[in-house]
């Protein structure tokens, strides 16, 4: 079946935000007297925040009232410190462009808040390209233990072998296989290949996709490619 939709990531995927992202998280984690370095929170920008919190805070429930603070701060911060140099990744707008042209229904997925994304969709260059979003807000009023990339491709009616996940992250590539839809990782976001195994396939930034777009899985004449396979991402990379 050819592809239908693309469930797009945003941070690390059309804007390099994940090094800001970090120091914001760093920052935070300081103030309320858990300092954790940059080195150790960076490998983990991907996971979302109550993972993150469990991971290096193991003291702090991402549920609890102190939970919800610090990640309020971590927000506070990334906008208002780190997110103004915030640069798209290479080719952006023009990939988003290009995936337009070709009729496939594009749906941003974030765990960010809803300003945040605005935020990122801004720096990326494609806010006035992307109306379809999913954000933190979202999950609140969700199933429990739904992911997000579930919960997109299920509010716009996309089958799993009709839909794929544009995305920077071994956690994304987990997400997306819980939800059955296949992954098109990138490098840009600081993550190499081993670290994302179980894409589909794998380009350096949203220009090399579009440079071979003729050639890739979202191309109308691409063949089917199997359904991902589930892999145990959470518990290695965060030792827990």
């Amino acid at each position: 079946m050819a592809i239908h939709g693309v469930i797009l990531d945003v941070g690390g995927t059309l804007v390099e935000s994940n090094d800001a992202r970090a120091r914001a998280w760093a920052e935070a984690l300081t103030e309320r007297g858990w300092p954790v370095p940059f080195e150790r929170i960076r490998p983990l920008i991907g996971v979302g925040g109550d993972r993150l919190l469990q991971a290096v805070a193991p003291g702090i429930s991402g549920r609890s009232s102190e939970g919800q603070r610090l990640l309020r701060r971590v927000g506070e911060l990334f906008v208002q410190r780190h997110a103004q140099g915030l640069r798209p990744t290479p080719g952006a707008r023009a990939l988003v462009e290009r995936m337009r042209a070709e009729g496939l229904r594009l749906v941003v997925a974030s765990d960010a808040e809803p300003h945040e994304v605005e935020v990122l969709l801004r720096a990326a260059g494609v806010e006035d390209l992307l109306d379809e979003r999913f954000t933190a807000a979202d999950l609140e009023h969700s199933p429990p233990l739904l992911d997000l990339v579930e919960l997109a491709r299920c509010k716009i009616g996309l089958l799993p072998q009709a839909g794929m996940l544009l995305a920077d992250t071994p956690y994304d590539i987990e997400a997306g296989a819980r939800a059955g839809i296949r992954t098109i990782a990138l490098r840009c976001g600081g993550y190499g290949d081993r670290d994302l195994t179980g894409a589909v396939r794998i380009y350096d930034s949203p220009a090399d996709l579009l440079a071979g777009f003729d050639t890739s899985p979202l191309h109308k004449s691409a063949r089917p490619v199997p359904p991902p396979r589930r892999q145990p991402v959470y518990p290695r990379r965060l030792g827990l």
